[in-house]
């Protein structure tokens, strides 16, 4: 199994659509923390993170950073929504490292679709 490893819902994204997803870390060293980063490829749109762990996210933001104590069991489950409508379809870059002492320790990087 990875040192980290995304696991989404549905790798085909509708827009206005909650997208759900699952951060499992693995890693048997110390770390601090993990980031979600996500890339609408072709695009200068955003996906914005709404939720993580069933905690709502008061400021929406296409990153998501948390930290290692908000994390049972070392995972992360998350909501985003992508709120434009696409005139062509896209590839969505989905990458979750972990990080320790402000360094990327390992990373895993999922792809999905949005159209």
């Amino acid at each position: 199994m990875k040192d980290i490893e995304i696991i989404l819902q549905d790798k085909n994204i509708k827009p206005n659509s909650d997208i759900m997803g699952t951060i499992l870390v693995n890693y048997s060293g110390k770390y601090d923390s993990i980031v979600l980063n996500t890339q609408i490829l072709g695009s200068n749109e955003l996906m914005l993170f709404t939720s993580y762990n069933g905690k709502k996210i008061s400021q929406r933001s296409s990153r998501l950073f948390i930290s290692k104590e908000s994390m049972p069991n070392n995972k992360a489950d998350f909501t985003a929504q992508i709120t434009f409508e696409p005139v062509q379809k896209h590839d969505i870059k989905f990458r979750a490292s972990i990080i320790e002492q402000h360094k990327e320790i390992e990373s895993d990087v999922v792809f999905a679709s949005l159209s």
